[in-house]
């Protein structure tokens, strides 16, 4: 696996910059599809439409600066990395880099698929959306889903909690054990899982035992998935997995 740049060098600075800019078009997507439900309730908003809204994708891009900031000085400390991304940073061969990330990628997104579509068809009556219009637009889940959050979650959040383990409990000497590694991918997996319980509860109006039950696990179970891909391959193929179980499972429903 292509190593990082250094924490803190010119070259993982410019890494960080160019996930961040790659996270950035799922932030507009998101906040842009927020804008018809929080038009219909501009009345009851505590600030002007446009406010709303420059404030939401202003803390969202905050948020995902901060997640990228991590991962790129923590990344390297404890193995894990974007291969492709680092490679074309240093102006070497993508492709050499992207290479072994494809087989798994693709397993790895048609599992997530055949879950999605599984998860669809078992899914609470009152997480179904009575208009399929309403229904969050494919490009969001491709941008957001398949971009930012595996920015926000494995690269930020995965990273931190990995470092901390082996800072910690191996008092930073030698590669990470993997016992330290399987708990950072559960840990981000259950943390990906809970970042989607606002949305359940907005549709749902409850966090009812079955909706709580039904988000955290349909949600962790692809986070491990997800997890393992970055631990074991790289970045990548975290969000080529993520990607693909959304176009995917979009053409089967």
């Amino acid at each position: 696996m292509t190593a990082l740049a250094a924490p803190g060098s010119r070259a993982g600075w410019r890494l960080g910059v160019w996930l961040w800019l790659l996270g950035l078009p799922g932030v507009v997507a998101v906040v842009w599809s927020l804008l018809p439900p929080l038009a219909a309730n501009e009345a009851l908003l505590p600030l002007p439409l446009w406010a709303v809204v420059l404030l939401s994708g202003l803390q969202t891009a905050v948020l995902l600066a901060a997640a990228v900031a991590v991962g790129t000085v923590l990344a390297p400390r404890v193995g894990l990395c974007a291969p492709a991304l680092s490679a074309w940073v240093a102006g070497q061969p993508v492709a050499a880099a992207l290479r072994p990330q494809w087989v798994p990628g693709f397993v790895g997104g048609a599992a997530g698929a055949v879950w999605l579509v599984l998860l669809s068809n078992t899914a609470p009556a009152v997480l179904r959306p009575a208009d399929p219009a309403s229904a969050m637009p494919l490009l969001v889940k491709l941008l957001y889903g398949g971009i930012t959050e595996e920015l926000l979650v494995r690269w930020g959040a995965m990273s931190l909690v990995l470092w901390l383990a082996w800072r910690i409990l191996q008092r930073g000497q030698g590669v990470p054990r993997l016992s330290w590694v399987v708990l950072a991918v559960v840990l981000s997996a259950l943390l990906f899982a809970v970042g989607h319980l606002p949305a359940a509860r907005a549709m749902a109006g409850a966090l009812t035992p079955e909706v709580l039950v039904f988000v955290l696990v349909g949600n962790t179970a692809f986070g491990l998935v997800a997890g393992a891909l970055f631990a074991r391959w790289g970045l990548e193929a975290a969000m080529l997995a993520h990607v693909l179980a959304h176009a995917l499972s979009h053409l089967w429903l």
